[in-house]
């Protein structure tokens, strides 16, 4: 089940809900990370119900399942989106994935600098999607406070939450486990064979010895000073 994250990188609240144009309602305005103009992100993946080219491009995103609130609430979640400069890549219908970037910040309508207007509604868009509220504002449907409806996590950095207390979605720190060192086994030395042992290396006790005074002939062919050993093998 998804949970809604804030639709920028950068939070960046230049105006709150009831209070200038916002009046009786939860709107509230985000100029991201400067005055240039920065991407909305789809807060959970979302099919368009509805694009209002009239005023300020407004494009209202309906959860395609229920969502999980900050408060543990399971309910479809509606969003509207205003001042987007040019919507013509969107339309009725077109389901956009969570995390993709599918409008921007702008001046759209009515609006003096770059900037996102927020408004989120609890459940599925209804009726036109917005109502003119008691102080003459059009408002989105069911609207609720942004901070009870959206997460936040470790890739949105606060420049200005307007001292709105968002719940941080917590990344659970996986340990990973120590790798076992291969046990290493002791270098066997093979057991000689006697067999295979050179002559010269096998036990053995001498029996005579034979020095040959001259070169002669002694049953055995010798040279002078070469030494005939009998051994007896144990």
């Amino acid at each position: 089940m998804e949970k809604p994250l804030f639709p920028s990188e950068f939070m960046r609240i230049t105006q709150g809900y009831n209070e200038g144009t916002h009046k009786n309602s939860f709107a509230i305005d985000n100029a991201g990370k400067d005055s240039g103009i920065s991407d909305i992100y789809a807060p959970f993946t979302g099919i368009i119900k509805k694009i209002y080219k009239t005023d300020a491009n407004e494009v209202w995103l309906e959860s395609t399942e229920k969502v999980e609130y900050p408060d543990g609430t399971v309910d479809y979640l509606t969003i509207l989106f205003a001042h987007d400069n040019n919507v013509d890549n969107l339309f009725v219908g077109k389901v956009i994935k969570k995390g993709e970037v599918f409008y921007h910040e702008g001046t759209k309508g009515n609006a003096s600098g770059n900037h996102c207007h927020i408004e989120c509604g609890r459940g599925k868009f209804s009726n036109s999607g917005w109502h003119k509220n008691e102080a003459g504002y059009w408002s989105i449907n069911n609207g609720e406070r942004p901070e009870n409806c959206l997460w936040i996590d470790d890739t949105i950095k606060i420049l200005n939450n307007y001292s709105y207390q968002f719940k941080k979605i917590s990344t659970p720190i996986v340990e990973k486990p120590e790798e076992e060192k291969p046990i290493e086994k002791p270098i066997e030395k093979p057991v000689e064979d006697p067999k295979e042992k050179p002559k010269e290396e096998l036990d053995s006790k001498d029996i005579f010895t034979f020095t040959a005074p001259k070169t002669d002939l002694y049953g055995v062919y010798l040279k002078e000073n070469q030494k005939l050993t009998i051994k007896e093998l144990s």
